[in-house]
């Protein structure tokens, strides 16, 4: 095998590695995220924690849509009026602020992305977590002011 031909096949080995390996990242690293399963209402739900700033602060911003039965908890180290906004939304969501107890202190339902940027929504009570479910969720569920959630953030569920 002359040169040029053993280095032809070791590039052609490399870029078929390369994308093999970006094909895996892309399908395992979702799966890596931080997830657990919530119950609140008469619903369950596979949600994914949102627990650094970087993932705060993106949300669900940029993303096609948010399935019947999952959610975004946002996990806060302490309770304020924290407030969300719908930048770079594509869909309605109903957003849920409990307090250290878990228990709902606030609701918004349809939250519209044309909201963005002259609105944000805000409890009117201090909350530590702050919950997005697709729009409806919350009529359809039995949500309301009080109800008691239960999750588990400090580990993985099963998504």
């Amino acid at each position: 095998m002359t040169k040029e031909k053993k280095s032809l096949t070791w590039l052609l080995v490399f870029c078929v590695l390369a994308v093999v390996g970006i094909a895996a990242f892309y399908v395992i690293a979702p799966r890596l995220k931080p997830y657990t399963n919530l119950r609140i209402g008469d619903g369950i739900f596979n949600a994914r924690l949102a627990l650094t700033d970087a993932d705060k602060l993106k949300g669900l911003s940029g993303t096609a849509t948010l399935d019947t039965g999952q959610a975004l908890i946002f996990v806060y180290d302490y309770e304020d009026t924290w407030a969300i906004w719908m930048k770079d939304m594509n869909y309605p969501i109903d957003i849920i602020w409990l307090n250290n107890d878990k228990k709902i202190v606030h609701i918004v339902t349809n939250a519209p992305p044309e909201s963005y940027p002259s609105q944000s929504f805000t409890p009117n009570k201090e909350a530590r977590y702050v919950i997005e479910l697709p729009a409806g969720t919350i009529d359809a569920r039995s949500i309301k002011i009080n109800t008691q959630a239960v999750f588990d953030e400090t580990k993985r569920g099963d998504f």
